[in-house]
């Protein structure tokens, strides 16, 4: 594969990746599909819409994942997400601060990015300050601060973290074929109960369920399938295009 061609395929990843993303902002600001506020409707009024609606995008994004996984499309240890090295307090903490993060700043990423299409200006200042503190985070003044506290702490797994992997390397069988049933397993609980009452089978809640999965499962393809090269010209070795993705590693 030459130089053009590993270039026209970057460009075809980044066309994707922009046409799902304005496929995600029309459906999230169309069924108001957000993690915090899927939350504050449970405590705050006893209102599971939302809930169940977040329950039926995990469900279909489960399944497109693990179903590609299933099919030989992509292989789950080839992402950042799944390497052997479990950093537990550090996922806890992060998780913590990041939940705290959402109520204080009136929801997460994905909302308050909606809201910024909508001319509201606090998002902005959110997500500026959100995309700093990330990049500091990765590669600035607190990744140092991480390095030496919280990522001292973790376990390293005989292999990836996937449960897939997991289970393949405890003998329960192959990884796609433990994907595959795995993701049908965790589609039907959760798909099941996100549509057992009638909140959970609503405009809204089909909507950004069934959207929200399918954006993710397409983005997982967009990035892992189709920007996919099995030799790059550079290297030689599989590759992953454009290499500044972050989702997979190179």
């Amino acid at each position: 594969m030459t130089d053009v061609d590993t270039a026209h395929l970057a460009t075809q990843v980044l066309w994707a990746a922009f046409g799902l993303s304005l496929l995600f902002g029309f459906i999230a600001h169309r069924s108001r599909f957000c993690t915090m506020g899927a939350i504050a409707d449970v405590v705050s009024m006893g209102h599971w819409e939302r809930a169940r609606m977040w329950a039926l995008a995990v469900a279909v994004a489960t399944l497109g994942f693990n179903g590609m996984v299933a099919l030989g499309w992509v292989e789950a240890r080839n992402t950042i997400y799944a390497v052997p090295r479990l950093l537990w307090l550090s996922a806890g903490v992060g998780g913590g601060l990041f939940g705290v993060g959402m109520v204080l700043a009136s929801g997460c990423g994905s909302r308050n990015l909606v809201r910024l299409g909508g001319g509201n200006l606090k998002s902005l200042v959110v997500l500026i300050v959100m995309a700093v503190t990330a990049f500091a985070t990765l590669k600035g003044l607190t990744a140092v601060w991480r390095v030496a506290t919280v990522e001292r702490f973790f376990v390293d797994l005989p292999s990836g973290q996937d449960l897939p992997t997991l289970l393949a390397s405890a003998g329960w069988g192959r990884v796609p074929a433990i994907a595959g049933g795995l993701g049908a397993a965790v589609a039907l609980l959760l798909g099941g109960w996100a549509l057992s009452r009638p909140e959970g089978r609503s405009s809204a809640a089909l909507l950004g369920g069934l959207g929200i999965g399918a954006v993710i499962t397409g983005v997982w393809w967009a990035s892992g399938v189709l920007g996919y090269v099995p030799k790059d010209p550079q290297t030689l070795e599989p590759a992953f295009w454009p290499p500044t993705a972050t989702a997979w590693k190179h």
